[in-house]
């Protein structure tokens, strides 16, 4: 299967509302903050002290410390305006989602096939399990996995070897340190899109398991298994 890892929810999802587009003024703004910069620079030249000038170095440091702040004005201005534009076109981008496999820390529906799921352990744990929970939040299997972030299959099986119904299951990783607790997490598991919505001006995926998630929960997408 291939997998995409997909940067773009976190944009999409931001409503355009909550972004102000760079104005006609800006560029007149940082032109002149910098000759107003210009100004002060020569002004420090001209009142030095002739027995301990300052090093040319350190103009060279200024001007690339106030050429590297005009930059980031500008690229954030860029950024702004990318993400208006995302906001606008963002539920047509996504439309294409739906019959595709999003991996995200949800439940999702196990109709027999191996569901993938992704482990993120705490960096200091020593030891890891898998938490495996039904609809009615029952525990119904529970076995330690490597301390890796490498993908997993579960194959809808019990601690004892037994086939589980078909059904929505929630995934949970709980990691310890010297057989302490350290934390329980969510655990991102894969589930197949059959719907996407714009609600409020946020994006919405509707998994086949009934969960509806915010598009930026989305960390990867990947074609659906026939």
């Amino acid at each position: 299967m291939n997998v995409t890892p997909t940067a773009m929810p976190a944009a999409l999802t931001a409503p355009a509302a909550n972004y102000t587009q760079a104005s006609a003024s800006d560029g007149p703004v940082i032109s002149s903050d910098f000759e107003t910069f210009l100004v002060m620079l020569t002004a420090q030249m001209e009142n030095q002290d002739p027995l301990n000038p300052i090093e040319s170095s350190d103009y060279a440091v200024q001007l690339a410390t106030f050429s590297g702040v005009e930059q980031q004005v500008r690229t954030n201005d860029l950024l702004k305006n990318m993400g208006v534009q995302l906001g606008l076109m963002g539920m047509s981008d996504i439309a294409d989602w739906v019959g595709k496999e999003a991996r995200v820390a949800a439940p999702v529906q196990f109709d027999g096939d191996p569901i993938t799921l992704s482990p993120n352990p705490v960096a200091a744990a020593d030891e890891v399990i898998l938490v495996v929970k039904n609809a009615e939040g029952i525990i119904v299997d529970s076995k330690p996995l490597p301390v890796s972030t490498d993908p997993v299959e579960w194959n809808g099986e019990d601690g004892n070897g037994n086939g589980l119904p078909y059904g929505v299951y929630s995934f949970e990783l709980t990691s310890r340190s010297n057989g302490k607790h350290l934390s329980t997490d969510p655990m991102e598991s894969y589930g197949r899109i059959v719907e996407t919505q714009n609600s409020g001006g946020q994006l919405w995926l509707v998994l086949e398991s009934g969960e509806r998630v915010t598009a930026d929960a989305v960390s990867a997408l990947r074609e659906a298994a026939e």
